[in-house]
């Protein structure tokens, strides 16, 4: 009998150590994912590739191309700032379209001295207005990339580096290390050169055609998680069947008092310009004082509803006064884009990751209209509307169904409110007990199986 009741004793703590785990795990399951991974472009990453295009009598001359691969992720002013560390004790002679932030202990060389001598240089791009014969193709763009599916013709950045090396051969050339991306801030994760199949270049008569002496290539890709400790951006939800306003979560981009303290001033702050322009050369948010404390709000209001046809309204809302979002987009997933049938005042580009699967989209602006996001102010929104074509066997406006699944707003995920906070019909009289039941009930459950496995 003892043994039976061990053994019981013994299944029932496993059931409660396994409960326990399990609600745990559950409990967790909101966190933001924090490796590099998108599931809304898998494949995104920036690709830098190095074409060693001549040996020199003491090293090399190489062309250093920067292509972004990520469909809505772009690199705006200051723009991109590159690092690595050399192999060996190469020095860079001169450089076309680009140039190192500090020259190094260049003192053992006599004469002709070499652009830097660092052992890890940091190289930023020139400025447009460079004079020409400082320049090659894809360069001086102060650092500013496009992202691919908004422009690939400007999401490539180059310049040229004659790197000297004594004895530097395709035999005893070193590939740089620790290679490091910054746009502007942190974000990237680099990975080791690799040499790959040499790069071949058309001429401009497409007549001809070379290729490079020694290609190899870095992939950097971008973790959210790693360029901030909190997010950028939140949504906000409204509909003309329903007068609340789902407002952004509280705190969704930290707390005034507590991880925001001192960065957030109210518009009616005394001498607002001169507090904004204090901290004129800091990249760090100084956003408006609400109750997010979010630099961007996307909002999404659900306008009109026709017999074939539904409208939504998006307005998105700059609340960061040290920050103009240039060639800005949003990212949003909702399963009716396929049937969107027309979009007002703003470019529309579907993103389908996945093959017979578009419910995802990216939205930006028209070229000197409003792909221009001013800084936070009376200025600082712009807006457009959405019309949808309904679908009868999908279309409805219950349970939240018209309002969208995600929204990244430069390529960050913005927090959403939770789903039980969306305004739903009218006539749904159990949302709000289901609301207050859900989190009594988890309580319990857990105060349950505690007691139980005491």
């Amino acid at each position: 009998m003892d043994s039976h009741f061990s053994s019981l004793t013994g299944s029932i703590t496993k059931l409660c150590s396994f409960t326990i785990l399990l609600l745990f795990l559950l409990s967790c399951s909101t966190f933001t994912p924090t490796d590099a991974y998108d599931a809304l472009d898998p494949n995104g990453n920036i690709t830098i590739k190095w074409d060693v295009i001549s040996w020199t009598p003491d090293g090399y001359v190489a062309v250093v191309t920067m292509y972004n691969f990520q469909q809505y992720r772009h690199i705006q002013a200051p723009g991109w700032t590159l690092g690595w560390t050399w192999a060996k004790k190469e020095v860079i002679w001169s450089m076309m379209g680009a140039q190192t932030t500090e020259q190094g202990d260049c003192s053992k060389y006599k004469g002709n001295v070499p652009h830097c001598c660092k052992k890890d240089p940091t190289v930023v791009d020139l400025l447009p207005g460079t004079p020409y014969n400082q320049q090659i193709a894809n360069c001086c763009k102060g650092g500013v990339i496009n992202s691919w599916a908004q422009d690939p013709a400007t999401a490539v950045s180059s310049f040229q580096v004659s790197v000297g090396a004594a004895g530097t051969s395709n035999k005893t050339v070193r590939l740089p290390k620790n290679f490091t991306l910054k746009a502007p801030g942190p974000g990237y994760t680099c990975g080791p050169a690799k040499i790959v199949r040499p790069t071949k270049f058309i001429s401009a008569d497409k007549r001809r055609v070379t290729q490079a002496l020694m290609t190899w290539n870095v992939t950097c890709t971008y973790s959210q998680f790693l360029a901030q400790k909190t997010p950028t951006c939140c949504v906000s939800l409204s509909s003309f069947y329903n007068d609340t306003i789902v407002g952004c979560p509280t705190c969704a981009c930290g707390c005034k008092n507590s991880t925001n303290g001192g960065s957030c001033v109210n518009p009616d702050t005394p001498h607002l310009a001169s507090v904004v322009s204090s901290g004129k050369n800091d990249m760090s948010p100084l956003v408006q004082c609400t109750s997010h404390m979010c630099p961007i709000r996307v909002h999404w209001h659900v306008k009109l509803n026709y017999k074939e046809y539904w409208r939504v309204k998006v307005t998105i809302t700059n609340f960061n006064y040290r920050m103009n979002y240039t060639q800005w987009n949003i990212v949003v997933q909702h399963p009716n884009f396929d049937n969107l049938t027309q979009i007002f005042s703003f470019h529309y580009k579907p993103l389908t990751p996945y093959d017979g699967l578009n419910d995802t989209a990216m939205l930006y602006g028209v070229k000197f209209y409003n792909d221009f996001l001013s800084q936070a102010g009376p200025f600082g929104n712009v807006q457009s509307e959405l019309l949808f074509r309904k679908d009868k066997s999908t279309f409805t406006f219950e349970k939240g169904w018209a309002f969208p699944r995600r929204i990244y707003f430069n390529g960050d995920n913005c927090v959403m409110p939770p789903p039980d906070a969306y305004p739903w019909l009218p006539n749904d009289g159990s949302r709000l007990s289901i609301s207050l039941l859900s989190p009594v009930m988890t309580f319990l459950v857990y105060i349950v199986f505690f007691l139980a496995c005491m």
